[in-house]
């Protein structure tokens, strides 16, 4: 009998939770406590991993300043999420801890190192979401005035996952020997320098860890554009993806799949996870309600075109918000992004489109009512996708307890007893439960 099971993961940040609404924990999780005990409570529900998003920079593009972004606490304050993997990932024992951390930032030798420690601390169960950065804030806060072309980028990130592979093999697998009677700890023929020397990075090596559980850790990439699917193609164990329906989804995840076969990799070591933002509510018409009470409300207009304006690099608040926007716009930054918001063509408002976007930016599919009825609709989704999984997140990445209740404690068993979710974990590495099945 088939598998007919997928996978769960979960897409938050460092940064404030819920702390606006009734139910809100009060915008101070800066201990990580309140992050530590979402990733138990994910472990509980069995979930594949956590993935913690990133971003380098203090958004200023919106309304011209950063001070719209630093009332709304949206995108700003945000800590590193390196550290609060390994505090989620010593606080549970089965649950895949991931950070994003952006090849423009750290230096190869330093990701190697700090992944293959974390990877270590983990006892394998480290990954790495793979991102370029798209921002030329972020560029002006690492010696930059403004990040390299988009294909500049890509070239850049072709060579550093080159090179980060040979930092993590510089150790062969048995090269620490543990020889007490000869006092031998490693033996040094088993090590190797790189000795690379490309046309963006130079590394001597060896890695001067020893190799993590997993030797690598698990790589996620968020590649939307042709090129960026052939990257994801190329290095990702796993794949996030924002799709338009069930269509998109079985499209994108076809051509993923038809991308790493024609580069002669086995497309089922691919896992592909679509963003989903379920709303829940012990009735349909109360999760309805409660969706749309959230997304017209002012406070969400603003806050998602902060979040677009940061990570576009237009400042939206030039437009009106109940007009049409008067062009197609283009950006240096995340183009994908921009061209599902801006919806051209559509005649919506920029009002409207910001409620669109509060669910349609990180949602592939509408999922509003009763977790019975929810979990019903993820089912027959993936069934007809073929694979692989769902990645849960909020519309501005923040949280709260009552929202992870919800989904942990709501929407898992339903998803459980009709077979479609994991009741347990079988495997000690986070790559090893990801292609469980």
């Amino acid at each position: 009998m088939a598998d007919k099971r997928f996978h769960l993961a979960w897409f938050m940040n460092f940064t404030p939770d819920e702390w606006r609404e009734p139910f809100g924990q009060g915008g101070n999780p800066w201990d990580g406590q309140f992050y530590i005990e979402m990733a138990q409570a994910m472990e509980r529900a069995c979930f594949d991993l956590i993935m913690i998003e990133d971003k380098l920079m203090v958004p200023e593009t919106y309304g011209g300043s950063r001070d719209l972004s630093l009332k709304h606490a949206m995108m700003v304050p945000k800590a590193d999420p390196a550290p609060l993997a390994v505090a989620m990932g010593m606080a549970t024992r089965h649950l895949g801890v991931v950070a994003t951390m952006s090849t423009m930032a750290y230096p190869p030798f330093m990701l190697a190192r700090l992944s293959s420690t974390i990877d270590s601390l983990t006892k394998g169960r480290f990954g790495w979401n793979v991102v370029t950065s798209a921002e030329d804030l972020m560029a002006k806060n690492f010696g930059m005035d403004q990040l390299p072309p988009r294909e500049d980028r890509y070239a850049m990130a072709d060579e550093y996952m080159e090179v980060v592979g040979k930092l993590f093999d510089s150790w062969e697998p048995d090269a620490v020997v543990l020889d007490r009677k000869n006092g031998i700890y490693a033996d040094g023929s088993k090590v190797h320098t790189v000795d690379h020397d490309g046309q963006f990075y130079k590394v001597r090596g060896p890695l001067n860890t020893v190799p993590s559980p997993q030797r690598r850790p698990v790589y996620l990439q968020a590649g939307a554009s042709p090129r960026g699917r052939d990257f994801a193609a190329q290095h990702a164990d796993a794949i996030v993806s924002v799709a338009n329906g069930v269509e998109g989804m079985k499209a994108f995840r076809a051509d993923i799949r038809a991308r790493a076969e024609k580069i002669g990799r086995n497309p089922d070591d691919i896992k592909v996870f679509f963003c989903i933002t379920p709303s829940l509510g012990e009735t349909e018409a109360e999760a309805r309600a409660r969706y749309e009470n959230v997304t017209m409300s002012d406070n969400f207009a603003t806050d998602v075109l902060i979040s677009i304006s940061a990570i576009t690099e237009i400042d939206f608040a030039q437009y009106d918000l109940d007009k049409p926007l008067p062009e197609k716009l283009v950006t240096n930054g995340e183009s994908g992004t921009l061209d599902k918001f801006q919806q051209w063509g559509s005649g919506k408002t920029l009002r409207q489109l910001a409620a669109d976007g509060g669910g349609g930016l990180v949602s592939s599919m509408e999922l509003i009512g009763t977790p019975a009825q929810v979990a019903e609709k993820m089912g027959e989704a993936m069934a007809e996708v073929g694979g692989d999984g769902f990645l849960i997140t909020t519309p501005v990445l923040r949280v709260s307890r009552r929202y992870i209740t919800e989904i942990c404690d709501g929407l898992v068993p339903e998803l459980q007893q009709r077979g479609l979710v994991r009741t347990e974990y079988k495997h000690q590495l986070l790559r090893d439960n990801l292609r469980e099945f």
